[in-house]
């Protein structure tokens, strides 16, 4: 059962600021965001509802998914993110945060 995305956006020209932008004016229609679907061309985030807007022409084969998953706060290993897999689609949950003074060096 997946619901038909609020808003969709077709990636070209390996342009991630468009797709960043996208997901700052889209992210305002959606709740807390819950989950990321992610095909080989193409991905879909999801909030607790189960709404969703989805990016096309980028999928987790491609070297700009990662600050794209960033963007929307996805848990996921970097260094494995591009490897091949079954299934349909690799499913990520939302929410990452990081430590306070991370970026701090002691």
């Amino acid at each position: 059962m997946h619901q038909e995305p609020i808003a969709t956006l077709h990636f070209t020209n390996e342009n991630v600021g468009e797709v960043l932008e996208f997901l700052k004016r889209t992210r305002v229609e959606l709740r807390t965001l819950r989950k990321v679907h992610v095909w080989p061309d193409r991905l879909r985030v999801f909030d607790v509802n189960g709404d969703c807007f989805e990016v096309t022409g980028v999928g987790y084969v491609d070297e700009n998914i990662r600050p794209i998953l960033d963007a929307v706060h996805t848990s996921y290993k970097p260094e494995s993110i591009h490897n091949d897999f079954a299934g349909e689609y690799k499913e990520f949950m939302t929410g990452k945060r990081h430590p306070w003074a991370e970026d701090r060096v002691m």
